[in-house]
């Protein structure tokens, strides 16, 4: 192994036809650290894993990926990196035990029959070794798409939203063991759509219009942000959280209003202005609280920013 980061990258950009997926995107992870990707649907986070393992070829940009060119020796970087995709993309008509072994014969493992087994092993797979993948729920799928992923024994894994649709116990499962991975050696970049799993890993980066928007840890993310956050619990005079949110938005200061169950939740990064918008609110009957303000209330000021910025460049 080699000494440097796992992925140092700058410039990066694709695009298909006329749509610019990714442009100018940098990033640098440290070796054995768990990088959280971010963004919403449609942010390019697909096309840079892509990327980044060797299966799409930048328009431009630099840098490497465990040492090698991403450019140059894409075939390599292939070798070494482990990519679990989005979709499930094993065979539905093969056994778990069969379908890790046709994927030791990919990777062309000289010890396959050992290899497989110690996989089956590590994510509690050996009751269903012989069950067909395609009868398998969502966080079996799950555990035999990461324990093929990680077969070859990769030094990186690129993980697209590996826990969409499971539960949250396997969601909880899956992440242990990418902890597990991680204090081993390995380096994982994971793009999630859980707040709860960002949190869950050493960095976080959120890339939104193709461009990285956020980097850091989730508390460094949150600091830099700028936000002031209020919640308002209760009701005064007929209003409660849903119908203070349709007053509130819009209002100088106010730049996100919305209500989770009971509570208000509202944000803005000009203190006077944004509590001058509540001041009128502060009743008998709303209880009023200063809080730190969440990953989530970060995330949607920064695609309000853009969409912003967008209005403004029309």
């Amino acid at each position: 192994m080699t000494d440097g980061p796992a992925i140092d990258v700058r410039g990066l950009s694709k695009a298909f036809g006329s749509l610019q997926a990714v442009k100018d995107f940098g990033i640098t992870v440290e070796r054995g650290r768990i990088c959280g990707f971010l963004g919403p649907n449609g942010a390019g986070k697909t096309t840079t894993l892509r990327m980044l393992c060797g299966l799409l070829t930048p328009d431009a940009g630099e840098g490497t990926v465990l040492g090698l060119d991403v450019i140059r020796q894409a075939r390599e970087i292939k070798t070494r990196v482990g990519y679990m995709t989005q979709k499930f993309s094993l065979y539905d008509d093969l056994s778990i035990e069969q379908n890790l072994t046709f994927t030791a014969r990919v990777h062309s493992l000289d010890r396959r029959g050992e290899q497989v087994s110690a996989a089956i092993a590590r994510l509690g797979l050996e009751a269903r070794r012989r069950q067909l993948a395609g009868t398998l729920s969502g966080g079996w799928k799950q555990r035999l798409a990461l324990a093929a992923s990680t077969l070859h024994g990769p030094d990186l894994l690129l993980l697209d939203e590996p826990t969409a649709g499971v539960d949250p116990e396997a969601r909880r499962t899956f992440w242990d063991e990418i902890h597990a991975l991680a204090a081993d050696g390995m380096t994982v970049l994971v793009s999630t759509h859980y707040m709860d799993e960002a949190e869950r890993c050493h960095e976080i980066a959120y890339i939104a219009g193709g461009r990285t928007l956020a980097r850091g840890t989730a508390e460094e993310v949150i600091d830099q942000s700028g936000l002031i956050t209020f919640h308002a619990v209760g009701q005064a005079d007929g209003l409660g959280a849903d119908k203070l949110a349709v007053r509130l938005r819009g209002q100088t200061g106010v730049d996100m209003a919305a209500a989770f169950g009971t509570t208000l939740h509202v944000s803005g990064r000009d203190r006077p202005a944004l509590e001058a918008a509540i001041q009128p609110y502060r009743r008998p009957g709303l209880d009023w609280t200063e809080t730190r303000p969440s990953l989530e209330d970060v995330f949607i000021q920064l695609i309000a920013d853009l969409d912003a910025e967008k209005g403004r460049a029309a």
